[in-house]
């Protein structure tokens, strides 16, 4: 008689409550070493904000932008205002969004490790051309080779994290990469002020030392195991069981490992995932991959973390004071990580990021009344309103930090069945990249153009994605990587575009 059998979609059923398995020290380490990475891009947004505020570089580089600064310039909020200077910071990301394409093939192909170990080993290369730069030209080269690692070590390593971690606890251990982002982006900050004082060559210091994560980077992916999802998607089958079985700490993974393994047929029988991630089907990733990104980047956060000096220096702020509230922001930024860390996998992500949203609105909107009432294009806030714009900023930063910063990456890298799971963490990277590029190239320009208002832009764009989470975002704590195809067709709004599952008969 005729039955029915569901076309490949996936795993067939919810196998989560048969999972089995621990936190084991292996896994922990893997994710430490592979985490590694997010500092390399920490780094870069911390350090180049402080370089371009430090007057030896300036003088070498962009000598326009030295006498401007140096010459009281009748507005504050345009002597930063140079499309060569913006080129130094976002050519970097441009490059990464390029080389985040790429990246995806090999990931898919050669493993997670793979692209990992590549994104080291570039972004050595990109901070020995920096620090060595004896002209503009050298500078850009290094900074596109280091815009290579950051697009492949931002597309591997959230995938290597969310495929590591056990289903209950993905959502701490993932966010390692955003924490690790964070211990960057404040290490910079803190060896900008020393070498600050170092002239005429700390800048040098600064841009070389980008190497050291880098380094560590490197050699971990060749020591780091390759995930079970990757191995079963070549065809190790056995060997991804035993990696399974190690990192769980147990020899009971069946289910688990047939998850895996019905991910796998289908991924195997894809030969196009950049193709298939357009269908009908994949629609609900496909809207998160890339709204999640790029309103995280429309956050404003850029505007803090890249040009932090900078802004604080045109707020009125002296050259040494302006770095140590950066460095402040920055250290806020990393411990309100640790928040998300501790209470994601407890509050779930639509919690943090609906809660961050609302505080980080009423934030910019503060700062935004503050500069419009108490500080003019030509002079400087007094003490104590700038003292009050720093608390308000770090407590957007602190926002940010337990939500939007690492849930940006998070929710991307979890949501994709395995068959476009490269291919989607691949257009989640280009997506934050090409903003993360924008925003670096016209900030300055927006700044100068927009004034205060530049807040209640960024304000604007957190009311829309806080609006878009509470609308469109399934809540994903706890829902097995694997099982996460199953999550949408409950949706209220999903279910209705989603196509029905469709079915061959066969004789039975």
């Amino acid at each position: 008689m005729a039955g029915g059998t569901f076309r490949p979609t996936g795993v067939a059923k919810e196998r989560a409550q048969q999972y089995e398995g621990r936190v084991t020290l292996y896994v922990v380490m893997a994710c430490l070493v592979a985490a590694v990475g997010g500092s390399i891009f920490g780094y870069d947004i911390g350090i180049s904000g402080g370089v371009i505020s430090m007057d030896p570089f300036l003088e070498k580089f962009f000598p326009i932008v030295y006498r401007k600064k140096n010459h009281k310039s009748k507005n504050n909020y345009c002597k930063y205002d140079n499309q060569g200077l913006a080129a130094f910071t976002s050519s970097l990301y441009l490059a990464g969004l390029v080389a985040s394409i790429g990246a995806s093939h090999v990931t898919r192909n050669y493993g997670r490790r793979a692209s990992i170990i590549c994104g080291g080993i570039s972004f050595l290369i990109g901070a020995t051309l920096n620090a060595s730069a004896m002209n503009l030209a050298m500078l850009l080269l290094g900074r596109i080779m280091l815009g290579v690692g950051i697009g492949f070590g931002n597309q591997a390593v959230p995938l290597y994290l969310s495929e590591m971690a056990p289903a209950h606890l993905r959502g701490g251990l993932n966010m390692m990469f955003q924490l690790a982002t964070t211990l960057g982006i404040f290490s910079a900050n803190m060896i900008n002020i020393g070498t600050e004082k170092i002239k005429p060559w700390g800048w040098r210091l600064s841009l070389g030392l980008a190497a050291a994560p880098a380094l560590l980077m490197t050699i971990g992916g060749f020591f780091l195991p390759e995930t079970p999802n990757s191995l079963i998607e070549q065809g190790s089958t056995d060997k991804g069981r035993q990696v399974l079985e190690r990192i769980r700490g147990t020899r009971n993974v069946d289910a688990e490992f047939q998850d895996m393994t019905e991910a796998s047929e289908l991924a195997n029988s894809i030969k196009h995932p950049f193709r298939n991630i357009l269908e009908l089907r994949n629609r609900p990733q496909l809207v998160m991959a890339i709204f999640m990104p790029a309103f995280q980047i429309l956050t404003g956060i850029n505007s803090i973390l890249f040009y932090a000096p900078v802004l604080f220096q045109s707020l009125g702020f002296g050259g040494n004071p302006a770095l140590y509230s950066s460095a402040m922001a920055g250290a806020v930024l990393c411990l309100s990580t640790l928040v998300s860390i501790a209470t994601v996998d407890r509050w779930g992500r639509r919690t943090l990021l609906i809660g961050g949203g609302v505080q980080m609105i009423i934030c910019q909107i503060t700062v935004a009344i503050i500069l419009g009432l108490k500080s003019g294009g030509d002079k400087a806030l007094s003490k104590g309103f700038s003292v009050l714009v720093v608390v308000v900023i770090c407590l957007f930063v602190a926002a940010f930090g337990w939500s939007w910063g690492p849930l940006g990456w998070t929710v991307p890298s979890e949501i994709f069945p395995l068959e476009t799971r490269s291919a989607g963490q691949s257009i989640t990277v280009s997506v934050n990249l090409f903003f993360t590029f924008v925003i670096a190239q016209s900030l300055p320009s927006l700044l100068c153009s927009f004034k205060f208002g530049i807040f209640l832009f960024f304000a604007g764009w957190i009311t829309i994605m806080t609006i878009f989470v509470y609308i469109f975002l399934p809540e994903t704590k706890g829902v097995p990587i694997e099982e996460m195809i199953l999550l949408w067709r409950k949706h209220w709004f999903w279910k209705k575009v989603m196509p029905p599952l469709q079915t061959v008969d066969e004789d039975i």
